[in-house]
């Protein structure tokens, strides 16, 4: 789940693909993703600034010093600690090289990119191979957002050196389909990059439900509020939530917990800028269980982002019980419905986020109605296996009206039989 909702997106799609009798290999970086059993896991070593904050260890007692100052590794630290697009373009590169190496005995059927969308993956295109790709939403917005929310000249410097502009653009318009996880992305999608709507597929993420379920033995706790996500990433705006907070805290007893990446600096610095110690508590390194009961143990899940392509977080805290406060943004209310199993507020807004907290802390039996009915509308509606399903569609969609030769889709093509 550190790797974020692409990293949750990877396994559980991957694992019902290997369930459902194809051959699903995934090449990916450190943070090395979890996969299921029979999931083909090919761990690719970089070399970025990134690399090194993630994995230490790998680096500083498991590699050889002399790989450090290979001028692709080299150049590599030296530009990912500035750049997006040097990290995700990189990045493809290697896994192109990989993806060569794996094809040498037999060939894959389809490839799949989920949302790093950079020269590599184009080369991949550009072999002949059928290729589709994410884009859980544009980054497009996470630029614009983080450039409304930097306070001085550097800061928007570095946020326009940040992220993409032309790269990934540009890949998705020559690869076969793309897909994206709701409704509102894929308006996004077709606004931010300029693709035809008929180029993007709507196959909605889901929730592993036999897991992310109500437990009898954790009932709520009284004025408990709870954050899950990448406190570092502005777009999830959690800013918003801690100045509301601030609002609330001479007349509501509440105390939020953090669920978020480990070795984040920029929340806890702002609880103490607004005075909020001893209302937060941070947790780091959970297990999937123990998020289970965190969600279970809040009365309420706050998702003040400024957009969301799905919201893993206000989903799973749904399939638990748990109301949610979202925003308007993206594809939010696609998954809280306004007044039944949560409230929708405006992104970005303060007052309206701490007003929303402060009624719905003041009415847990209210609190409880919605969590029935949000969890009943995510066992009925987003499950992992109609998303496999879906996306295995596609697979053959693309398949079918390309190059006839290509093998029915398996994942893995196999060679012809020597009879046949």
């Amino acid at each position: 789940m550190y790797s974020g909702g692409q990293g949750v997106y990877l396994h559980y799609v991957t694992r019902e693909l290997a369930a459902m009798g194809h051959d699903v290999h995934v090449i990916g970086g450190v943070p090395y993703p979890e996969v299921a059993p029979d999931v083909h896991l090919h761990k690719l070593k970089t070399f970025s600034f990134w690399s090194y904050l993630d994995g230490f260890d790998e680096y500083a007692y498991h590699t050889h010093p002399l790989l450090f100052f290979h001028p692709l590794n080299l150049y590599e630290f030296a530009t990912t600690r500035y750049t997006l697009a040097s990290l995700l373009n990189v990045f493809t590169l290697r896994a192109y090289q990989k993806l060569n190496e794996l094809e040498r005995d037999v060939p894959f059927d389809i490839i799949h990119d989920n949302q790093t969308l950079g020269y590599g993956t184009w080369l991949m295109k550009q072999r002949g191979r059928a290729v589709v790709a994410n884009i859980h939403h544009p980054l497009a917005i996470d630029r614009q957002n983080a450039l409304a929310q930097a306070r001085s000249l550097p800061a928007r410097v570095s946020k326009i050196l940040w992220y993409p502009w032309v790269m990934q653009q540009w890949v998705a318009e020559r690869l076969d389909h793309i897909i994206t996880g709701s409704d509102a992305s894929a308006q996004s999608i077709v606004d931010a990059v300029g693709l035809p709507r008929d180029r993007i597929r709507v196959i909605h993420d889901g929730v592993e439900t036999e897991v992310f379920r109500s437990l009898g033995d954790v009932p709520p706790e009284r004025n408990s509020v709870l954050f899950v996500g990448n406190s570092e990433d502005r777009n999830k705006g959690i800013r918003y939530l801690l100045q509301a907070l601030r609002q609330l805290r001479a007349e509501v007893p509440f105390h939020l917990t953090v669920v978020h990446h480990p070795g984040s600096k920029g929340a806890p610095r702002l609880v103490q800028q607004l005075g909020l110690h001893g209302r937060v508590t941070f947790l780091e390194q959970l297990s999937t269980e123990e998020l289970v009961r965190e969600y279970n143990r809040a009365q309420l899940l706050v998702s003040p982002s400024l957009y969301e392509g799905f919201g893993l977080p206000a989903a799973e805290a749904l399939a638990c019980g748990t109301p949610v406060i979202a925003t308007s943004a993206g594809a939010l209310p696609e998954i809280v419905e306004e007044g039944v199993s949560g409230v929708l507020v405006p992104p970005g807004r303060v007052a309206p986020l701490a007003k929303a907290i402060a009624s719905l802390l003041d009415q847990p039996e209210r609190c409880a109605e919605m969590g029935v009915s949000g969890a009943r509308r995510i066992r009925e509606r987003f499950s992992w296996r109609r998303t496999a399903e879906e996306t295995l569609a596609l697979y053959e969609e693309v398949l079918s009206r390309g190059d006839q030769q290509r093998p029915s889709v398996g994942a893995r093509a196999r060679p012809p039989d020597p009879v046949s």
